[in-house]
């Protein structure tokens, strides 16, 4: 069984409180926690707003992508957007294809195969798009580590212009431009832009040279879905482009998203940022996870209702079955990895796992054992590995330090992959295991929650909730605010669910009653005892046309007194 430890995070200096003014002081707790610890951030922060928003042209080898772009589009020049397969990379595609095409250029896709190619530029695929006429390739969330294959595209006279958000390593490939906010020379001032992000910022610099910055609003929703699926932190300009694409995507959300949405039973008008994370990315995902992405890029571009519905059902159809095939990749890659025992790093690798399917595997089980995991499919000469981790152990500076086993790698410290000769995969695992004994020597390997306040169930009345939502959207880097509530009356709690796999409880404190809803922890049910000390954040709770606010319960445990040590199953 898992454990979580609670850290109530420090309460906001009085002077802080009384020097924002128009904020309740629970509200003010919010801010100071999320870093607002200066009263002339939060007009911005709270408005997200285009104030948020910074100029293209800071972005590294601007001038030279916009130049090169007008002279292909002049010259009626073959463009192709070379992308990925995930929900980033498929809306940065569809940006760039449909704003180049709104000015005229000659634009197609090129999405790789994740089964046949993998992530990122591909020598053979660049070869071909060349004999095929075309002159400029613009990548978008890919191509910052494709050193080897700009340096054939330039061999060839094919030119290529980088837009990347990943971390590049020491050696930029030479490409015509490199877009990317992480790059040692750049002077933007916000660097976590998603993919779907720094391809927005490439068109809002062409647009802004011909005096159309109207236009831009048309790609937001994009910039919204890829954004919120890439799991970028939803601060700074991420705030304005996410807020902004949420408002058009629950107004007039494009034909291939309205019948997705229709599909899997969510309402237009209500939509969020979770909505996004845990419905409509992972359909996206889908085609590219069990076959090729190029239908999920089909249903984002249509105009036609009928392609519309009829992408969408089969999508419905195709994320049923990656559901279940996810399932038993799971189910094997626990079992191995409870035969060869937790280890400070979880490997664990299989002929059979599907390739597009392992990334999912990781996180789940790096989720539940809160190790860093390994999933890899191993093939005869080439096996690829997709990894996950915790907070307190940084995968991409591991595999670093293991370059030279790997054929190609990639990814961010939390998410990452690789390909590499098979022979390698023992030396990869010693190498692996080795850093992260050494590295978690010490940890507390137990997933934390971090508690933004502790307040009774009392003062959850009012304007609170509205009040709160000025703070959204939440997600990655910007969490749902979570309380914890001590000494809690349970006066019911029962199983719920298709499955009975969630617990449904009625709280009462002080003479106020809650409904509250825990997830996926049925298991748990024995351990419901009365009264209850509660982690929780709020939420609404749309049934049958109503709209009620409940507690979703993120943990529990028995009731402690308030300087007792807490430590409390994990839901």
């Amino acid at each position: 069984m898992n454990h979580s430890r609670w850290n109530v995070l420090p309460p906001a200096p009085a002077e802080y409180l009384t020097g924002i003014s128009g904020f309740p002081p629970l509200i003010a707790q919010l801010l100071y926690n999320r870093g607002l610890t200066e009263p002339s951030q939060l007009a911005s922060f709270i408005a997200a707003d285009e104030r948020l928003s910074g100029d293209p042209f800071l972005l590294p080898d601007m001038p030279q992508a916009v130049s090169r772009i007008y002279r292909a589009l002049l010259s009626g020049e073959n463009i192709v957007i070379y992308g990925d397969f995930d929900t980033d990379g498929i809306t940065a595609t569809v940006l760039l294809v449909q704003g180049l095409s709104r000015l005229g250029a000659k634009v197609t896709p090129y999405l790789p195969h994740r089964l046949n190619e993998g992530h990122g530029l591909r020598i053979s695929a660049l070869e071909k798009l060349h004999q095929q006429g075309t002159s400029l390739v613009i990548t978008v969330d890919c191509g910052i580590t494709g050193l080897a294959e700009v340096k054939k595209a330039r061999r060839l006279g094919l030119d290529i212009i980088i837009t990347d958000h990943h971390t590049p390593l020491d050696v930029i490939p030479p490409a015509t431009a490199v877009v990317n906010p992480k790059l040692p020379n750049s002077d933007y001032p916000f660097i976590e832009l998603a993919g779907v992000g720094v391809a927005f910022k490439l068109f809002q610099a062409l647009l802004q040279s011909i005096g159309k910055e109207e236009q831009l609003a048309k790609s937001l929703d994009l910039v919204a879905l890829g954004t919120v699926a890439d799991m970028v932190p939803l601060v700074g300009e991420n705030r304005y482009l996410v807020k902004q694409g949420l408002k058009l995507l629950n107004t007039t959300p494009r034909l291939g998203v309205r019948e997705m949405i229709t599909q899997a039973g969510l309402t237009i008008g209500n939509l969020d940022t979770e909505s996004i994370s845990w419905v409509i990315a992972p359909r996206l995902n889908t085609t590219g996870r069990l076959g090729h992405a190029m239908p999920s890029y089909q249903l984002l571009m249509t105009d036609s209702a009928d392609e519309a519905g009829e992408l969408s059902r089969w999508l419905e159809q195709k994320n049923a079955e990656r559901q279940r095939l996810t399932i038993e990749v799971v189910a094997k890659a626990r079992e191995k990895i409870l035969t060869e025992g937790i280890l400070p790093i979880l490997l664990a690798g299989d002929e059979d796992y599907p390739s597009g399917l392992i990334g999912l595997a990781a996180g789940r089980l790096a989720e539940e054992f809160y190790r860093p995991t390994v999933v890899i499919k191993i093939g005869k000469q080439i096996s690829t590995g997709s990894c996950r981790s915790i907070p307190e152990f940084n995968l991409i500076r591991a595999l670093n330090q293991c370059h030279q086993l790997f054929s190609r790698f990639g990814g961010h410290p939390q998410a990452a992959g690789f390909t590499l000769p098979t022979k390698n995969l023992a030396q990869l695992k010693k190498s692996l295991l080795e850093l992260a004994t050494s590295e978690l020597a010490g940890v507390d390997l137990r997933p934390h929650l971090d508690i933004d306040a502790e307040i009774k169930l009392t003062d959850l009345g009012g304007d609170t909730f509205p009040t709160m939502q000025k703070l959204a959207p939440f997600g990655y880097g910007n969490s749902n605010p979570s309380f914890l509530s001590r000494g809690v009356a349970v006066i019911d709690c029962r199983a719920m669910g298709s499955n009975r796999e969630h617990l449904k409880l009625k709280l009462r404190q002080d003479g106020t009653v809650w409904d509250g809803v825990a997830f996926r922890a049925s298991d748990y049910l024995p351990e419901v005892v009365s009264p209850l000390d509660i982690v929780y954040n709020l939420e609404v709770d749309r049934w049958r046309g109503e709209a009620r606010l409940r507690l979703n319960i993120l943990d529990f445990a028995p009731a402690t007194p308030k300087d007792g040590s807490i430590t409390a199953g994990k839901i």
